[in-house]
């Protein structure tokens, strides 16, 4: 009875809603572990704020995961081109009357609830929507430099141009990932190196206007953390973060000094969200900590392409490949940034740390792949599907997708 319950409930990949459940289950262990003295020190000795406000946020992902799940893909399709905009329109709006936190405006607060959207998550994810519909679309038609030039660097150059200057880290990391989508939908090779050639001279030439038009402006930061990241001597202020992430690593060893023993967690800023894999390895060690949640990426990474293989037409197969690649290249990111291989960037590790756009929009994702793989899953099994899934507008137009 249960069983069956569950069966009818949580449909899709069993291996991905498997994932699911490790990721909430680390996130848990994980973000009580490490914010239960700032929790205690900033909300008047509340030690459950930060796990309280995690369950309920990780509750609503699984939520929105089972709602997204049923939805039909399709309907990304046709709304790819208008979610793009709404989220450009955040992204200005970000930059006119944004919330300052850490020097930086990057998200906006919404009135009355005190929630913070972090506006460059959502552009993310609308242009992996915009990206996977417009790949699908010119599929005949990519070996020309001006329509790829208009329909794919255009707005993801927009959306990168609108979160440069308070967020250079996240702007790269966005360019990087369209790159990858757009290498594996078989845009020529050349014309990838020509944008990220021009995307490299714009980033100069905007860094070197912003420092004439503004003083006050996030160039020498960006300049600092490239410069430590490459001499590899940091300045004890400025490299702070990274210092203490590399001792409560070398301190977690293979075992790990167990749970709820983290020395580093009340030294660490940020340890609840963009170092919590250093604290999961401080305390889980290797061999319980980071191979399993390294793996289970992988695992997740895997199970993408399988699904994308499976799918008949273009468009189902490229929003999963550029899903996945959206959710693993970011967790890959925070993991080097924590064992101090790549810069801080201030990238969450997806599904485990403290957040709520990111645990939304990461949830909406990973529903977003399950609703493709129910829908594959039912066509294997020869099942009777929806009118609206049988139609599917990519389906009766573009060809299938070379996976």
């Amino acid at each position: 009875m249960q069983q069956g319950w569950l069966t009818k409930t949580f449909k899709g990949d069993r291996a991905i809603w498997g994932l699911v459940a490790l990721f909430m289950f680390y996130s848990l262990l994980a973000v009580y572990s490490s914010s239960v003295g700032v929790a205690f020190m900033k909300y008047g000795g509340n030690t459950t704020y930060f796990l309280k406000s995690q369950f309920f946020m990780l509750v609503l992902g699984l939520a929105i995961i089972v709602i997204v799940s049923y939805l039909p893909y399709r309907i990304y399709f046709s709304m790819a081109g208008l979610i793009l905009l709404i989220s450009i329109g955040l992204l200005a709006l970000t930059l006119a009357i944004g919330s300052r936190v850490n020097e930086a405006m990057r998200s906006i607060t919404i009135p009355g609830t005190g929630f913070r959207l972090q506006t460059s998550d959502v552009a993310k994810v609308a242009l992996v929507l915009y990206l996977a519909r417009s790949l699908a679309k010119y599929q005949k038609e990519l070996n020309n430099f001006m329509l790829v030039s208009k329909y794919f660097i255009l707005p993801v150059g927009i959306v990168c141009g609108l979160i440069m200057p308070e967020n250079l880290s996240t702007a790269l990391m966005i360019f990087g990932m369209c790159m990858v989508i757009m290498f594996i939908g078989r845009v020529p090779l050349k014309f990838l190196l020509a944008y990220v050639g021009i995307g490299v001279v714009m980033v100069l030439l905007f860094a070197m206007l912003l420092t004439v038009i503004k003083k006050d402006n996030r160039v020498q930061v960006w300049k600092n953390r490239i410069e430590q990241f490459i001499s590899g001597k940091g300045n004890e202020d400025r490299d702070y973060q990274s210092n203490q992430a590399k001792i409560a690593i070398s301190t977690g060893g293979l075992f790990g000094k167990a749970p709820g023993k983290s020395t580093q967690r009340n030294i660490l800023p940020q340890s609840n969200s963009d170092f919590i894999f250093a604290i999961i390895i401080e305390e889980y060690g290797l061999l319980f900590g980071a191979i399993p949640l390294i793996l289970a990426y992988m695992i997740l990474l895997f199970r993408g392409i399988t699904i994308a293989k499976k799918c008949e037409t273009a468009f189902p197969a490229f929003l999963v490949l550029g899903l996945i690649v959206m959710i693993v290249i970011q967790a890959m990111i925070n993991m080097l940034v924590a064992v101090g291989l790549f810069p801080v960037t201030g990238q969450t590790l997806p599904m485990v740390s403290w957040g709520r756009t990111s645990v939304l929009v990461m949830s909406f994702s990973i529903g977003a792949i399950l609703s493709v793989s129910r829908v594959v899953n039912a066509r294997v099994r020869k099942e009777e599907l929806p009118e609206e899934e049988v139609t599917d507008e990519g389906e009766k137009i573009y060809e299938p997708a070379k996976t």
